[in-house]
């Protein structure tokens, strides 16, 4: 699944690229990481975002194997930080979350001229997380429970 986001860049959706987690709610001024996992290794992993608000698609950082990043125009590696825990699976780290940071991100590699993109994690920040919902589990039923044994209903045929 190929899609265009812009005139000049073409971008491809590919399953050979997986991220984790899909959804991520963070809150204010915290961090939060994401990851991405290769079907084999390549010359290094790029970052973008989508920002649905802002209607553009972002290049964040390119981290290449040995751990050397370069970053978007106005970005910082205070902000983003790209770890490789493997030859196949990179994180990247976003610290001091701000509204502006709410997007989908997705991991990519280069391969015949081409973008492909990770399945993508969608990040939300908000001021105060909610609380957690509590379970209810349904009442046990206090009806008292009848056993018939092989015994009893063979007694009671004759």
């Amino acid at each position: 699944l190929c899609i265009l986001v812009s005139f000049f860049l073409g971008f491809c959706a590919n399953l050979l690229l997986s991220q984790t987690p899909e959804h991520i709610l963070a809150q204010t001024n915290n961090k939060t990481q994401m990851f991405c996992e290769l079907n084999k290794e390549h010359a290094g992993v790029y970052w973008y975002r989508w920002s649905q608000e802002r209607q553009n698609f972002e290049f964040l950082v390119f981290s290449n194997s040995l751990g050397k990043a370069t970053y978007g125009a106005n970005l910082s590696k205070d902000k983003f930080r790209v770890h490789g825990l493997s030859s196949h699976t990179y994180s990247l780290h976003i610290s001091h979350l701000h509204a502006s940071d709410n997007g989908t991100y997705y991991c990519s590699v280069s391969q015949s001229s081409q973008l492909l993109l990770g399945s993508g994690t969608q990040l939300g920040v908000v001021d105060v997380l909610p609380l957690p919902q509590k379970t209810t589990q349904a009442p046990t039923s206090k009806k008292p429970m009848q056993c018939v044994t092989k015994r009893n209903a063979a007694s009671k045929k004759g």
